[in-house]
Parts: C-alpha cells; structure tokens; sequence
C-alpha cells in the first residue's frame, strides 16, 4: 500500500479467478456482499449500469445504522481487466476523485491493482482504512465461493 495527500493505491491478490474478481465489481447481486468497510454493515441498494458513461450508485448501512451513499460515473470498462470510474460522496458534494482498478490472472488467482486518486483534502474519510477493511470482505466472499 501507498498513499499521499491526493491517492492511495493497494495490490491484492485474490484466489480466485478473474472472472469472480470482475464479478465482484461489475454484478449489482454480488456487490451487496461485499461493499463498504464496516464487517458488519450492508448494502441496502447498488445501481450498476457499466458501461464507458453509466452510472453507478451504492447505498450501504454501517452497524451503527449510519448510512453511507457513493456513486459516479464510468470512464473505462475493459472486461475482466481494468475499470475506472469517477467516485463521490452524497454527503461530500463537489469533492470528486477517480479509481482505477487493473486485473490480471495469475494461475488460479487475480492480482488486484486499485488506485483512488484525486483525494485531496477535501474528504473527511480515511480511504486506506475502508478500502483495506473493505477488501478483506471481498476476500472472505471470493474464498467462500470458490
């Protein structure tokens, strides 16, 4: 992991296939598994329409009944290799960045490239926390279904 004031980039690797990894990212039934970085929150409702100019939004619910809402929009879609799309928060207006994520095969595993840039200072989230937290759900997912 690496990070600064304005991104923070993650490589992992996941045992299982490209194909669940993409899955994960691209199918509305299977991101309301994973998504959010609460070990016990939900996801309430995910909008994915992913396509190079479809939306997305994602509503999730943390232990504590905190709702969180993102969405944006998506720039790049190279199934089962990488997808970038823009990133904000409902209760951040104005204070947009962008993620990238890079997929590559490794025999039966996936090598996960994530990097969220444009964070400036203007987010009151601690994106490597909830990303990292966030990923291990993924994990714990991918494992159980592989």
């Amino acid at each position: 992991m690496t990070t600064d004031d304005s991104s923070l980039y993650l490589e992992v690797t996941f045992e299982s296939a490209v194909e669940k990894v993409w899955d994960a990212w691209t199918n509305p039934m299977v991101i309301i598994n994973w998504f959010g970085s609460d070990p016990n929150g939900k996801v309430l409702k995910a909008i994915l329409d992913v396509r190079p100019g479809g939306y997305f939004e994602i509503t999730f619910q943390d232990a504590d009944l905190t709702r969180h809402r993102c969405s944006g929009i998506y720039e790049e879609v190279q199934p089962l290799r990488n997808l970038t799309f823009s990133w904000e928060w409902k209760s951040e207006p104005g204070v947009k960045s962008s993620i990238r994520i890079a997929l590559t095969p490794e025999g039966k595993s996936t090598i996960m490239q994530f990097e969220h840039k444009n964070l400036g200072l203007g987010s009151k989230h601690d994106y490597a926390k909830g990303w990292q937290n966030t990923f291990l759900k993924l994990e714990r997912l991918l494992a159980a279904s592989s």
